[in-house]
């Protein structure tokens, strides 16, 4: 029999764009199906992360004239990661394997056929890779290509110029679900399940309307997220800071004696405020690091849901 695949989309506030990407993955899965590539019972699940535009409605309208497509409502807008882990945890129960994509579909869509092939030759987890970064600014790609190298230097394994576009066999994503961390950063935690793993390559793609719901301020949150998710090397650097600060300051103590005994007295309190200041910038900038560390332990303990699903169209089309 042939195996059931699910493709998962995030949506919020995407009324503009979702009437094309309802018809795109549609021709995709209904090819997949004529192929005998994918079983008939395959969906397209749109997880909708509390719009607040007619997102919701275009997707039930789309219901009721396609059997390929269901929705998943959540109660507020959660936040893309969690509204990708809340597909998955929803579609896990029925499907083989799960391809996750944006519905802006700047990713070309058109390489399923190739992830869903890599799958049926046994492997695992399939991630879409840009080998093309030319419809994003030359800020952004520098950037970038600066995270990943950072990141790496941390001991953080990532795939280079991958987002969340990517296949997981059923087996993956049960594994993936164990993690049970509320700060997700899925980019680094998908590598970790390990298992057999492939890569497929496109150009992205302009969005084809709309405006991108990652802002500046939303990439530098999550880039800040997977860095103190997944290491202290941030705490560590706190520690070398703290050694070369007291060295300088043995050396300046030193320097300063010397020149007090050769009778130059140096004058000046611009140069001592401005130590203080600097000294005192410093120490908060520590502090706010390691603070950062203790909030995320404490939203943790609590254990408090990931998400919360308002309405479940997708478990009863099976």
């Amino acid at each position: 029999m042939n195996k059931l695949l699910t493709v998962v989309i995030p949506c919020f506030n995407e009324e503009e764009i979702l009437t094309t990407t309802f018809k795109k993955l549609d021709i995709i899965l209904s090819n997949l199906i004529k192929q005998n590539k994918v079983n008939s019972n395959s969906k397209l699940l749109f997880v909708d992360d509390g719009s607040k535009d007619s997102t919701w409605n275009l997707i039930k309208n789309e219901e009721e004239v396609n059997s390929h497509i269901c929705g998943l409502k959540l109660s507020r807008n959660y936040g893309h990661q969690n509204a990708l882990i809340a597909g998955m945890s929803k579609a896990i129960q029925y499907s083989d394997m799960i391809i996750t994509i944006d519905a802006d579909l700047q990713d070309d869509e058109t390489v399923i056929y190739d992830m869903v092939d890599k799958y049926l030759s046994g492997v695992d987890i399939v991630y879409g890779v840009r080998d093309d970064r030319q419809t994003d600014t030359q800020f952004k790609r520098n950037t970038a290509n600066i995270f990943y190298r950072l990141m790496n230097k941390i001991g953080i394994e990532l795939i280079p110029n991958s987002a969340d576009f990517r296949l997981m066999s059923k087996r993956a994503v049960n594994e993936l679900l164990k993690f049970k961390e509320r700060n997700l950063f899925l980019r680094g935690l998908v590598p970790l399940v390990g298992f057999s793993t492939d890569k497929v390559f496109y150009s992205r793609k302009k969005r084809m309307a709309g405006n991108s719901k990652y802002t500046l301020g939303k990439m530098l949150k999550l880039a800040w997220n997977g860095i103190t998710s997944f290491s202290i090397a941030p705490i560590k650097l706190i520690l070398f800071l703290g050694i070369f600060i007291v060295l300088f300051s043995i050396i300046m103590i030193v320097y300063t004696l010397i020149q007090h005994l050769r009778g130059h007295i140096v004058a000046g309190w611009s140069s001592i405020i401005i130590s203080i200041w600097l000294i005192g910038g410093i120490q908060l900038i520590c502090i706010s690091i390691i603070g950062e560390y203790i909030g995320k332990i404490f939203n943790e303990v609590k254990e408090r849901p990931r998400f919360i699903i308002d309405i479940d169209d997708y478990s009863n089309r099976f």
